[in-house]
């Protein structure tokens, strides 16, 4: 099973930025989905964005035009940058690949918080 381990997250200010970034290890197949799911306290989880081994990019609503998901293929890594932050951006972050052959894999997560 891939292994992910995801980094990034803190603290930040309303209208500031964060990079997360996931690193799988090991090898993935040709054919796959990496994408960043987000959890607020009490709420479900939600897709944040993903992208598949053909570079396609798919967005949630309530985040297009502020974060852009993007992938090294050499370093089996996907980045998401996250600009104009807000309160409601506050969540637990998770990373998960869906590899063809290999099932699904999830990172442990790691915390944003949009605070002044």
């Amino acid at each position: 099973q891939v292994q992910l381990v995801e980094s990034g997250g803190g603290l930040v200010q309303p209208g500031g930025s964060l990079r997360l970034s996931c690193a799988a290890s090991g090898s993935i197949s040709s054919w796959y989905v990496m994408a960043w799911y987000r959890q607020a306290l009490g709420k479900q989880r939600e897709l944040v964005a993903d992208i598949n081994s053909g570079g396609s990019t798919n967005y949630g609503d309530s985040v297009k035009g502020r974060f852009t998901i993007s992938r090294d293929n050499a370093k089996n890594t996907v980045y998401l940058q996250m600009n104009s932050l807000t309160p409601e951006d506050t969540a637990v972050y998770y990373c998960m690949v869906n590899s063809l052959g290999l099932g699904v894999s999830w990172g442990q997560g790691t915390q944003v918080t949009v605070s002044a």
